[in-house]
């Protein structure tokens, strides 16, 4: 009998090919594993309301880790099951730490995705312009958001600096390390904050008490470094063939890459191969 019942895809680089698309065949392939009784989800470090392009799509997905751990969302009900968020002080320290420097500040909160207008408009200066259309058709865009947040004090279940240069990612890394953060790397300036303790790999671990499934009896595929405590975690970690060598080196399986159907191959040679 297989051993596994739970699968989890990240996103971008993932689930999501060179061209932000869903192929027909990983489409096909959660169909399958969703008709042999087995349990789908998504583990990303997008908002809920980055993925409302693909719900419909993924219809047969009900559960979502967003936010990378910070919040998981039942899509039946759109019901919050867990969240989790950064301490106001260190939302403080972050925000005043990186407003001075060329940097775009983006707050996920409660599920949405707030951005100053202005920065949002020029996302090409951070290194980020292939995903100005979906923060334009996603985002909540603010006249400014730290503004907005100093006058409110909303909730922040993660944070994300886009920095316009590798070097200052790094110095943000440094600048912030002493505070109570999970910090993780993304695309090449792009650096990811969540709550201490937070991650991928904590969400699944959160997920599957909530389901009563084992975690040893689940499969984790990613391809970048948001991915890492989830593949160390899950029982089967699966790694994309256009991952970077060091998140490879976490992998028990590598698959093919993005585009020439890895997460297919993850379904039906893993999750579904008695």
């Amino acid at each position: 009998m297989n051993r596994y019942d739970l699968i989890a895809f990240d996103m971008d680089g993932t689930l999501l090919d060179s061209n932000h698309q869903i192929t027909q065949d990983s489409l096909d392939a959660i169909d399958a594993a969703v008709n042999a009784g087995k349990t789908v989800i998504l583990s990303t470090g997008r908002s809920l309301s980055e993925l409302k392009d693909y719900r419909q799509m993924l219809k047969h997905i009900r559960y979502f880790i967003c936010e990378s751990g910070a919040l998981l969302v039942d899509t039946n009900t759109d019901q919050i099951i867990h969240s989790e968020q950064i301490e106001p002080s260190a939302v403080r320290k972050i925000i005043d730490t990186a407003s001075p420097e060329k940097a775009m500040i983006y707050i996920a909160s409660n599920g949405q995705n707030l951005a100053t207008r202005s920065y949002v408009m020029r996302m090409a200066d951070f290194c980020i312009g292939q995903y100005q259309d979906i923060f334009l058709q996603t985002g909540t865009l603010l006249d400014d958001v730290v503004a907005s947040y100093n006058k409110k004090h909303f909730p922040v279940e993660k944070l994300n600096l886009f920095s316009a240069t590798p070097e200052l990612r790094e110095y943000f890394v440094q600048a912030l390390s002493h505070l109570p953060l999970e910090m993780a790397r993304a695309e090449d300036t792009s650096l990811e904050l969540s709550p201490k303790n937070v991650s991928k790999g904590s969400g699944l671990l959160k997920l599957c008490q909530y389901l009563s499934i084992p975690v040893e009896h689940t499969i984790a595929v990613g391809d970048s470094d948001n991915d890492m405590e989830i593949l160390k975690t899950a029982g089967l970690s699966v790694v994309m063939g256009n991952a970077r060598p060091h998140i490879k080196e976490l992998s028990d399986v590598i698959v093919a890459d993005n585009d020439h159907g890895g997460c297919a191959e993850a379904i039906y040679e893993y999750l579904l191969n008695e």
